[in-house]
């Protein structure tokens, strides 16, 4: 109801500004440069505040999306308040007859066809058919009103191209970057775990080699210093790329991120089937790497991800109760960002100080060909 009110109140408030902006066009045409600019942001407040629409940033052309809205906003308010208080009469009538007892028999004839009925069943009828008819105008009014908006105060197809240039150069560099930022991280895991871990097996069996009394006990060392090592080698190559994602698709990766947690992970897994490829492995990747920021740095007790889909769109949703406050900059988060944004998607990161951290990427079925 409220927003029906508010619909309801927008187009009154259109009818209003329609006049003035009718008596500026006809009376002050040669300051248009001054007053226009002025009455398009106001017309743009009460679109988003009264009619729900958000008005796209762009070069529009303000005089003819103020002369075409002028025009739309007077009839459709018009017709739409008059149905409205008609049908308020009809009804404050009906309802005056039914408190009194008053009603009147009414007869209708119609070729072949007579009716009689009283005054009260007219009422009522009159008054339901006018109120839909105001309820109809409001919607057609308001639907004319975005459809303006959208074509007159929108970017032209000049300045949609030069946006669409300068998203597509960012996301690319912006993909560049995340790949550097990976290759360091991934010579980081090899420089901490892997290499000192082989120092230590050439140690040991060099030990062994110089020590040939301890050559056993030395050997069994270096044996299990070697199981540690492949241990450590296979979970490089898995956080690089799990094979999984390919051979058993996304819900049987992130089932494994899921078991290697230290924190309890539920997962919800609602695609019916499997997205393009760079779409799953983004998908996986944004999932991976929020269980892993929860884990390391939000001390969570307990992750939720939902996998689903939104029309022609997939999207991942990542919650955990930990302890808030991610910063949506960060190295991680930002590399994640900056994957999604190259596929045309969108990502979002809420977390509130000790309010937990929802993770939140959406990005299209069919990646984009650019």
């Amino acid at each position: 109801m409220d927003v029906i009110l508010r619909r309801f109140a927008g187009v009154v408030a259109g009818a209003v500004t329609a006049g003035a902006e009718l008596l500026l066009l006809a009376l002050a045409w040669p300051a248009r440069a001054r007053w226009a600019p002025r009455l398009v942001a106001l017309e743009r407040a009460r679109l988003r505040t009264l009619l729900g629409y958000d008005t796209e940033p762009g070069d529009g052309r303000l005089v003819a999306y103020l002369a075409a809205r002028a025009a739309v906003g007077l009839a459709g308010g018009y017709l739409t308040v008059a149905a409205a208080f008609v049908g308020g009469l009809f009804a404050a009538g009906a309802g005056w007859v039914l408190a009194t007892g008053s009603a009147t028999p009414v007869a209708l004839r119609f070729p072949g066809v007579r009716l009689v009925t009283d005054s009260l069943v007219i009422g009522l009828t009159c008054a339901a058919v006018l109120v839909a008819l105001a309820a109809l105008g409001c919607w057609a009014t308001v639907a004319a009103e975005r459809r303006l908006a959208a074509r007159f105060l929108g970017p032209g197809e000049r300045e949609r191209m030069r946006r669409r240039i300068a998203e597509l150069t960012a996301t690319r560099s912006g993909i560049v970057r995340a790949v550097d930022d990976e290759r360091r991280r991934i010579e980081r895991d090899l420089h901490d775990g892997v290499q000192q871990r082989g120092v230590a097996l050439a140690m040991l069996l060099g030990r062994a080699r110089h020590r040939p009394a301890d050559a056993a006990d030395l050997v069994d060392q270096a044996y299990a210093e070697a199981r540690r090592l492949l241990d450590e080698l296979r979970s490089v190559a898995w956080r690089v790329y799990p094979t999984a994602l390919d051979e058993l698709g996304l819900r049987a990766a992130l089932a494994g991120v899921a078991e290697r947690s230290p924190v309890p992970v539920t997962l919800h897994y609602r695609l019916g089937g499997r997205p393009a490829p760079e779409v799953e492995t983004a998908l996986y990747f944004v999932a991976r790497e929020a269980i892993t920021n929860a884990v390391k740095h939000a001390r969570a007790r307990d992750i939720l991800v939902v996998i689903g889909e939104d029309g022609k769109a997939v999207r991942v949703d990542v919650s955990d109760d930990g302890a808030g406050g991610a910063d949506p900059s960060g190295g991680g988060l930002a590399g994640l960002a900056r994957r999604v944004f190259a596929l045309d998607g969108t990502f979002e990161v809420v977390s509130p100080a000790g309010g937990g951290t929802r993770v939140s990427a959406t990005l299209p079925r069919e990646p984009p060909c650019d």
